[in-house]
């Protein structure tokens, strides 16, 4: 009798995943568990094959088990998997990244989203001498204690944990606001500018599905956060990279403070950083006295992987204008369905089952779950795999085309 993994896994793990997204409690599957990656396509363990739309939610971007890549990674872990020491790697993907994002000065690598924005707002908050955090409802930044905050509705009103196990005294100071709403961001920064370290933000939230900023509202944010003396900071962890070579600070040309990054930069492999200001930067041991620090941090295969994939996407800009065309043309056909509605930011795009256009989480919250659960599992017994979540955003690649998105739109 052939062995359920899941059965096996939920005896050693909890819930038998080790990220809660993967349990696929939105779709009444079960988890969905994979024996190999290649090009744009998944193997299940019991070999079915799946038209990938997850990408490891957006870390892959020129296909599984890319060639390149690949020879980067297994040279670098030839030499040794990891040292703790420094090595030239480090400082050559860092070169990379700033030569792309100009509001980079200098850049510190961890090994996580999570870990790069939590020591982000530890920056902000020591720069600044303020200690509370504006963030914006749907929007998640990792799971450290002060970001998993679930917002009441009024302006003022207290912030309490979205996870037992957070103390309430942690997230007192993190304050969740409506994105795409100027007069609420406008209010709280007025009130509480003296109190405002920085205001943090996924310039294109993903995580709520795909949001687009209205336009505007971005040179907005950028424009009140300076005025008030707040620091800003963009988590590009799933954008940077991932729609074009400065993410979105450079497509909209917007310059944050701070900026947190992942996924793509490790090449698929484990890493996150966080780089901006130099003066500010320059705060972080052992040049000043902002605390962070991480054994595989700047690990040398990851390293090595992300300069590969940095390297070829700087040398083929063209893969950004190919994608963006399939997803825009997926929008377009998208149309004639008026039972659902789709948000699309250059390679990335979100199904919404809503005619509603969704531009902030309350949006997102009136979708037609019991659709959402029906179409998924329709396109999955079709061997297609979007994210198990009304709530995720779906990822293409170099290698995805017309086709492919056009047998979405055929079942949803």
């Amino acid at each position: 009798m052939p062995i359920n993994l899941y059965e096996e896994a939920l005896k050693v793990i909890p819930g038998g995943v080790n990220s809660p997204v993967r349990s696929f409690a939105s779709t009444g599957l079960p988890p969905l568990f994979i024996g190999r990656a290649k090009g744009k396509h998944l193997y299940s363990c019991d070999n079915k094959r799946y038209l990938d739309f997850c990408m490891s939610w957006g870390a892959v971007i020129l296909g599984h088990a890319d060639p390149g890549v690949n020879r980067a990674a297994k040279r670098a872990i030839g030499r040794g998997s990891t040292y703790a020491l420094c090595h030239p790697a480090e400082a050559e993907l860092a070169r990379l990244i700033i030569a792309q994002m100009p509001s980079i000065g200098k850049i510190r690598f961890v090994n996580s989203g999570t870990e790069a924005v939590m020591s982000a707002v530890r920056l902000a908050r020591a720069y600044t001498g303020k200690s509370v955090i504006v963030k914006f409802d749907g929007c998640y930044h990792g799971h450290s204690d002060s970001l998993l905050v679930k917002a009441g509705s009024g302006i003022a009103e207290a912030a309490i944990p979205g996870s037992p196990g957070v103390p309430g005294e942690i997230v007192r100071n993190t304050v969740s606001i409506p994105f795409n709403n100027t007069e609420v961001l406008t209010e709280v920064l007025r009130k509480y500018k003296n109190e405002i370290a920085c205001v943090l933000m996924e310039p294109v939230p993903g995580n709520m599905g795909l949001v687009p900023p209205r336009a505007g509202y971005l040179e907005f944010v950028r424009k009140l956060t300076t005025e008030n003396g707040v620091l800003l900071i963009f988590d590009e962890v799933i954008t940077g990279f991932r729609v074009g070579l400065g993410g979105v600070q450079g497509i909209e040309g917007i310059a944050p403070d701070l900026t947190t990054l992942g996924k793509i930069i490790g090449g698929g492999l484990p890493c996150g950083a966080f780089g901006g200001r130099a003066e500010i930067m320059d705060m972080l041991a052992p040049s000043g006295p902002v605390y962070q620090a991480g054994t595989l941090s700047g690990n040398p295969v990851a390293m090595a992987a992300g300069i590969a994939v940095i390297k070829k996407l700087t040398a083929n800009p063209g893969t950004y204008s190919g994608v963006t065309d399939l997803v825009s043309g997926f929008a377009a056909e998208s149309g004639v369905k008026r039972d659902i509605s789709v948000n699309t930011y250059r390679t990335l795009f979100s199904v919404f089952h809503t005619p509603k256009k969704v531009e902030n989480y309350e949006d997102a919250k009136t979708q037609n779950f019991a659709s959402f659960r029906e179409a998924y599992r329709r396109l999955f017994e079709h061997g297609i795999l979007l994210p198990p979540s009304p709530f995720e955003t779906s990822f293409l690649t170099a290698l995805h085309n017309q086709s492919d998105l056009s047998r979405i739109l055929s079942l949803l």
